[in-house]
């Protein structure tokens, strides 16, 4: 763990912040213990139908009590589709499955107004979209103009029909699964869309052993048929405010920028990561630390989300394709050229360390020196 770090008194207090109008005091949300406790129901649930992935289901986690949505990229038959109906259905709250296809609408997604002839006025039939969470099955299948139809839904958390805008509930998650390998008659994702998604997720195989328990297991009824809910909207709702409580240092926000603005002027990058990374980066690190019931944000939170949050957004350059080198390589070169706050205090004051490997996601701060 980093030495020298003292928690500062603020972390303590009860929490306010200021609300329409009103303060939200400690009491309106949940404890650290509620969360982690919650958390842990909810991770259980999901990992007993995703065999031997702790790590990406901690990741889904994260997002989740970020406020942030999941891409989850890999190639057919490895769950992608199972993870995002295991954690749909491991939360008692509305969803929704969309199948994007060619044919697919934006109007599909969002919601039409249709002409009632009895009431002589026009009648909005919500889309697929208004859901807490919607899973969204081979996003890149869709049409340009029909993907385009979620941007407004997944940043402002409101769709606008003909001039009308409709709350979208909350929670509100977006879960998409595309496939990398087989690009025929797919529409790659533009970069407003891409950038709007805070983490990438790839799955992978499972090890021997898991694949052999989920035979063993899930080999003659699927895994999702006995699957019920261990937390419900309203909880989570209340953990996303306990995330919000999390402290973060001025040099661990300090961190974060320098990582992200290293991406905007490195070689290997024709395009580098928005300002609106570097908010979904400080959000996940913080939802990170709840969930290893911390009341405060240290670099490795940061320093393990980097690739996830940052490398699906990032374009390398012509020559960098030449050479094979991919946007993940290029992220952790930058984790490991730049400086971490290796000790003083968590409200700003820090002393540079030498830079150092990130840990894996999911791993405790403090399994490793710097």
């Amino acid at each position: 763990m980093f030495r020298g770090w003292a928690v500062p008194s603020q972390v303590r207090r009860p929490y306010e912040r200021a609300e329409e109008g009103r303060v939200t005091t400690y009491d309106d949300r949940a404890s650290l213990t509620d969360l982690t406790t919650t958390a842990d129901l909810v991770r259980r649930s999901v990992e007993s139908v995703i065999e031997g992935k702790p790590e990406v289901v901690r990741l889904s986690l994260t997002v989740l009590l970020a406020e942030g949505h999941l891409l989850i990229e890999d190639v057919p038959g490895v769950g992608k589709t199972m993870l995002a109906k295991a954690l749909a259905r491991s939360i008692d709250c509305s969803v929704r499955r969309i199948q994007f296809t060619p044919d697919l609408l934006p109007s599909d997604i969002t919601g039409v107004s249709i002409f009632d002839q009895q009431r002589r006025e026009f009648e909005f039939k919500p889309g697929a979209i208004f859901a807490q969470i919607v899973i969204g099955d081979e996003i890149n299948r869709a049409s340009p103009k029909t993907q385009s139809a979620l941007l407004e839904s997944m940043e402002e958390r409101q769709v606008t029909i003909d001039g009308h805008s409709y709350e979208l509930p909350n929670p509100f998650m977006v879960v998409a699964t595309q496939n990398p390998v087989e690009m025929e008659g797919t529409y790659p994702l533009p970069e407003a869309q891409r950038d709007r998604f805070m983490a990438r997720v790839s799955i992978g195989y499972p090890s021997a052993a898991a694949e052999l328990q989920m035979l063993d297991v899930h080999g003659g009824v699927s895994p999702l048929d006995d699957l019920q809910p261990v937390a419900h909207a309203h909880d989570i709702v209340k953990l996303i405010e306990a995330v919000r409580a999390v402290h973060v240092a001025e040099s661990v926000r300090r961190y974060a920028v320098e990582l992200v603005s290293a991406t905007r002027s490195h070689p290997d990058l024709r395009l580098g990561a928005s300002p609106r990374a570097t908010l979904h980066l400080l959000r996940a690190a913080k939802a990170s630390a709840a969930l290893s019931g911390r009341e405060y944000a240290l670099p490795d939170d940061v320093q393990a989300l980097a690739v996830q949050v940052l490398a699906h957004r990032l374009l390398p350059t012509a020559q960098a394709q030449l050479n094979r080198r991919t946007a993940e390589q290029v992220v952790l070169d930058i984790v490991q050229r730049t400086a971490v706050p290796t000790s003083g205090t968590l409200d700003g004051s820090y002393t540079a360390g030498r830079p150092a490997q990130p840990p894996l996601y999911g791993q405790q701060p403090g399994a490793r020196r710097l």
